[in-house]
């Protein structure tokens, strides 16, 4: 289950060590999984392994491997406004990812089998919002679940523009899926044990590409008894109310001039560069000592480990696939001996006040003479929620989402803009969604 690079030591590291192995290409992909931590999916006790790259199940909670999400993610070729379709929901990690590239004005439904799964992922959605500094950095496409069989869904209610199945699909079901997606639209699911990509290209016409090897456990066919009015209900499309619309106007405004203020290092700036590696030598040959049985006789038996042929194979993607949510053939493996240190500490000075002459908006929300740092709230896990886990957040000893204890958190811009406006705090707090921190 996944294993195609090596464990991480917080969710940077792992987003790193994905990069690294060409699983994550594009930018747009990469801030987007360093936004949301994967460790604020897992369960408090198992938060010690959220950073390998591996599937996850307890109970009917699960999460695929990062390597299998990041092709997804890649395949799916997301921009905002789009629609999407999770199927097999889970948890809501891969749903929240995409909804930060779809921006306010998507549409983002998923459909999960298990209802104490979508409490979960409700749950868990309701942490993102309230806690991380990633929902003020970004313009959120709100995940919205139901429970239910996927197959038992009304096809020609509704298309989309993306659709991602998280079960194996069989042949049969196919067409199925094929018809929840637009002309246009991507659909991306594993079939006969390969992560498939299909582009509909006409009325009847598909590009269908293999992404890579996987082993998915198969859709659950729908029992006997239907649910009432013949199928699931998806979520109605609703009209955003004009408060609502004020609110991410106003915000977005923010965003904007933050970044412009900031000369790009607000909001928009290009992901972090990887942490410096440590060079690992790695021996051509080993001498490795086994034993063997002859009848009754215990015999040592040596042989040597062939590296460069192994690398050899690695180069040309001839690695040992993974089962449960599968693994790509080819396993770069990353240093895990990298730096703690991240060498892209940005030095942020106080942001100076806005132009009077600016826009209508800008003139609302400008930010008085004299406002500083003073309402700054830093981030505890760099794109995720605060975790009291060693693994994703460590204490005062350690590291705080992959910077060394005692430096400077990074500053949350917008809270620091909005607090600062000559507005009632009710409103102050409506405009940040009566957030946490």
């Amino acid at each position: 289950m996944g294993g195609a690079v090596s464990a991480g030591e917080d969710n940077d590291d792992l987003i790193d060590n994905l990069k690294e192995a060409s699983y994550i290409r594009s930018e747009e992909v990469e801030r987007a999984f360093r936004a949301v931590d994967r460790a604020q999916y897992y369960l408090e006790e198992f938060r010690d392994s959220a950073y390998r790259d591996l599937a996850w199940k307890h109970g009917n909670i699960h999460l695929s491997a990062p390597c299998i999400y990041s092709e997804v993610m890649e395949a799916l070729k997301l921009r905002r406004g789009l629609s999407f379709l999770n199927l097999g929901s889970g948890t809501g990690y891969l749903s929240t990812m995409v909804g930060l590239m779809l921006g306010p004005f998507g549409v983002n439904h998923g459909v999960e089998l298990h209802g104490d799964v979508v409490e979960y992922a409700r749950e868990k959605l309701d942490v993102f919002i309230k806690t991380s500094d990633a929902f003020d950095r970004f313009e959120l496409c709100e995940p919205r679940f139901v429970v239910g069989n996927c197959l038992e869904m009304r096809v020609e209610s509704v298309q989309y523009d993306r659709v991602y199945c998280g079960a194996g699909v069989q042949k049969d079901h196919e067409n199925f899926m094929k018809n929840l997606v637009r002309v246009g639209g991507i659909l991306v699911m594993p079939m006969e044990d390969q992560l498939t990509q299909i582009t509909r290209t006409g009325q009847n016409a598909w590009d269908v590409k293999n992404i890579l090897a996987v082993s998915f456990a198969s859709l659950v066919l729908p029992g006997t008894t239907r649910m009432d009015g013949g199928g699931i209900c998806l979520p109605l499309l609703e009209v955003r109310s004009l408060q609502d619309l004020a609110r991410l106007a106003i915000r977005h405004t923010l965003r904007e001039l933050i970044n412009a203020e900031t000369g790009g290092q607000g909001f928009y700036s290009s992901p972090r560069p990887p942490k410096p590696r440590r060079k690992r030598r790695r021996p051509r040959g080993r001498r490795i000592n086994t034993f063997v049985f002859v009848g009754n006789q215990l015999l040592p038996h040596h042989f040597d480990s062939d590296y460069e042929s192994d690398e050899a194979r690695a180069e040309e993607g001839g690695g040992g696939g993974g089962t449960g949510d599968g693994a790509r053939d080819a396993c770069e493996g990353a240093d895990p001996d990298a730096d703690d240190a991240d060498p892209d500490a940005v030095d942020r000075d106080a942001v100076p006040a806005l132009a009077e002459d600016g826009a209508a908006v800008s003139a609302v929300i400008a930010t008085p003479k004299g406002c500083g740092s003073g309402n700054s709230t830093g981030t505890n896990c760099v794109g995720g929620a605060h975790s009291t886990s060693s693994s994703s957040c460590s204490s005062a000893s350690g590291t705080v989402g992959g910077r060394l204890a005692g430096e400077e958190p990074e500053r949350n811009f917008l809270r620091e803009r909005v607090l600062a406006l000559p507005l009632p705090e009710p409103l102050k707090a409506f405009l940040l969604y009566f957030r946490d921190k």
